[in-house]
């Protein structure tokens, strides 16, 4: 299969996320408005292709429904007009914020060079990150060229600006040194050179050129940095959260607190980073993550895309041990950092209702509370019983413009608030594979957090056992 049809020609159809023009542009503008007025004003990348199907442009947005309508304004320049001379369809991706699209958009610009990016490509090379990691104590660096100097790269990133901010975060939360000098372990510079260093008196430095902190710990910190640029989020808080207990253990609070703020400022990050290696399986599967977004937005007639997607279950056994669970999907796929689970603390006996809505009443007060964002979909498991239940908690909450529904395993029936019937979607609908994969998640979390219960209460911990908390 040429790359250039993927996936058009890979059996992943885009009918829902897709749109056709003719060869000629010469349609007034109102008329694209209204074409374009279901593509989604979230951060993606769009792919442009020719009649014959090629990819003649590849761009990032960080909000696609205007960067794409863009091109079919009366007074375009003269790239936008060009393009659209020769566009036929228009795909896009959907992703988790901006710097995931110019990241996804550099890496699909590299596989398949279309035509006009190429045309319109500036002078410059895009710049990449470098870590010095063969220094006594490296460093994070801006460079324009990749050589063979034992140093670990990440990049290319099309975007300077966005990458320059995030150098200066990192250097700040890794506390590594922003300077050029020449310091190793066994030659450290004249104190009379860096005793002034700003960096330094404001505790944004380690302080390596004074001797403050040894090589190996130092390195310890840049080692945290590769995984982060590598976006193995998962393995740095574990990694973290064991070094912190065990620098609380040594009664190291200094650096137990160094780490707790760590970790709070990774899980305050209000977007993700994520630098992949991409693979054509993985373009295949976000576009049929955005196909599933935009029919389930149709089927239940959704006033916006459902981006963040919240599913709710119970798991208990006669009312005993009741926990509840809630599980977080962002843009079709699992986002466990939001992941969040509960214990039954109001409901006595087997009452199912009264523990979702205490599940979801405890959620989104606190959600309220915190003046946090509410999901674009709420996902109940179970029938008209569950989503009746539900939907009054929200009421008593005074959240009105969060769209319920329920989805019932028997029959795959989703419920509705204010509908008499069910909605039923075909067996192959992308938008109830979705439904059915939150729903199965957020059963698998709760029975999960349940059978952890209950082997707590069979085996209880030893007597005076202490407890490590981090």
């Amino acid at each position: 299969m040429n790359d250039q049809n993927l996936p058009a020609g890979g059996g992943v159809r885009l009918a829902q996320a897709r749109y056709n023009f003719p060869a000629q542009f010469k349609m007034i503008e109102s008329f694209w408005k209204k074409k374009l007025n279901n593509t989604p004003s979230v951060p993606g990348v769009y792919l442009m292709r020719d009649p014959a199907g090629a990819i003649i442009y590849i761009g990032k947005a960080i909000n696609l429904k205007r960067r794409i309508y863009s091109y079919f304004r009366n007074n375009n320049g003269r790239k936008e007009a060009a393009i659209a001379s020769a566009l036929h369809t228009i795909d896009y991706v959907l992703a988790v914020s901006e710097r995931e699209a110019l990241i996804l958009e550099r890496q699909l610009i590299n596989k398949f060079k279309p035509f006009f990016n190429s045309m319109w490509k500036d002078d410059k090379s895009y710049p990449f990150i470098k870590l010095t990691s063969k220094e006594d104590f490296p460093r994070l660096i801006l460079t324009r060229k990749k050589i063979s100097d034992g140093s670990e790269y990440f990049g290319p990133y099309p975007h300077v600006m966005q990458i320059k901010t995030l150098l200066r975060w990192l250097t700040r939360i890794f506390k590594l040194r922003p300077c050029r000098l020449d310091i190793r372990s066994d030659k450290m510079p004249p104190e009379r050179k860096v005793k002034s260093c700003l960096y330094l008196h404001t505790g944004k430095c380690a302080g390596p050129c004074l001797g403050k902190i040894p090589s190996e710990v130092y390195k310890s910190n840049t080692k945290a940095v590769g995984l982060f640029l590598r976006a193995k989020f998962v393995d740095l808080k574990n990694s973290w959260e064991k070094e912190m207990a065990a620098a609380s253990r040594n009664m190291q609070y200094e650096r137990a607190a160094e780490l707790r703020d760590r970790l709070g400022a990774l899980g305050q990050m209000q977007e993700k980073v994520i630098v992949r290696e991409l693979q054509p399986e993985d373009l295949s599967f976000a576009l049929k993550n955005t196909d599933a977004l935009k029919e389930l937005k149709d089927k239940l007639s959704l006033a916006k895309w459902p981006i963040v997607v919240e599913g709710f279950d119970i798991s208990n056994i006669s009312g005993t041990l009741a926990v509840g669970s809630m599980v977080c999907f962002r843009n079709g796929q699992p986002d466990k950092s939001c992941y969040r689970k509960f214990k039954i603390k109001t409901v006595a006996g087997p009452d199912d209702y009264a523990m979702l809505q205490e599940v979801v009443y405890r959620r989104y007060k606190r959600v309220l509370d915190e003046k946090g964002k509410l999901p674009d979909l709420v996902l109940i498991d179970g029938g008209k019983g569950q989503l009746s239940a539900a939907l009054e908690i929200m009421g008593k909450l005074d959240i009105k413009n969060v769209p319920l529904a329920s989805i019932a395993k028997r029959e795959e029936e989703i419920f509705l608030p204010g509908r008499p019937g069910s909605v039923k979607l075909p067996r192959e609908s992308p938008a109830l594979h979705l439904l059915q994969q939150v729903r199965d998640e957020a059963h698998r979390f709760a029975l999960s957090y349940h059978h952890k219960r209950r082997k707590s209460s069979l085996f209880p911990a030893a007597q005076g056992t202490p407890s490590i908390r981090p």
